[in-house]
């Protein structure tokens, strides 16, 4: 069962894609839906939007803390900046989910005019390049020890950008893969969702209500 946080942003797009490779979803707007999820997905959208929405609807602490107790999850784009623990050019004390050791530069691209396509090889993902979309989109400019780099593009100078980061059981890319009909990233994701020891089953690790 993955959840899609349903707050705005590419909600739909996500969903449809999930279904398409196997999964049970479920739209999360409320501390409710989390439970007994085993991964959910960040979609793109407008970061500081989702993350005032989510803190309205008492749902950041708990998102937050589901993460980190080891609840799966992937996100694109603004999820991507959702899931950093470090954010340049944010809003000024801006909020994350959090859980992936990376700093993320907002709207690192440039803007909605300047956004692009390109294939790029992803780690992990086999046969052709994965195509990506990128809309306003981030990139990864630091990281921690414990991550990943699955991808990366080269910017307009040709300095190359880290674009795809895993950290256990957290994705993040910059770009948008359920805009594309490309269903690998999320099949990768469900293999990651599988790999890890399920968090709504794992004694200890079930959110109840109010938690």
């Amino acid at each position: 069962m993955i959840g899609v946080l349903a707050l705005q942003g590419d909600v739909r797009e996500h969903r449809r894609a999930l279904e398409s490779v196997g999964a049970r979803t479920r739209l999360v707007r409320c501390v409710e839906e989390l439970a007994g999820l085993d991964g959910i997905v960040l979609p793109g959208g407008e970061s500081t939007t989702m993350v005032n929405l989510a803190a309205s609807f008492g749902l950041l602490d708990p998102l937050r803390h589901a993460i980190h107790a080891g609840l799966a999850a992937y996100g694109s784009c603004a999820g991507m900046i959702l899931l950093a623990d470090r954010v340049c050019d944010g809003v000024p004390g801006q909020p994350t989910v959090g859980g992936l050791d990376i700093t993320v530069r907002r709207n690192a691209f440039g803007r909605q005019v300047e956004s692009f396509e390109r294939d790029l090889p992803m780690t992990g993902v086999a046969g052709p390049p994965v195509h990506g979309v990128f809309i306003r989109a981030p990139w990864v400019e630091s990281v921690g020890p414990g991550v990943v780099v699955l991808a990366q593009v080269s910017d307009p100078s040709g300095a190359d950008r880290i674009v795809a980061v895993q950290q256990g059981a957290l994705l993040a890319t910059s770009f948008h893969p359920e805009l594309t009909g490309d269903l690998r990233v999320h099949e990768y994701f469900l293999n990651v969702v599988r790999a890890e020891p399920g968090w709504s089953q794992a004694p200890g690790r079930r959110l109840s209500k109010g938690a």
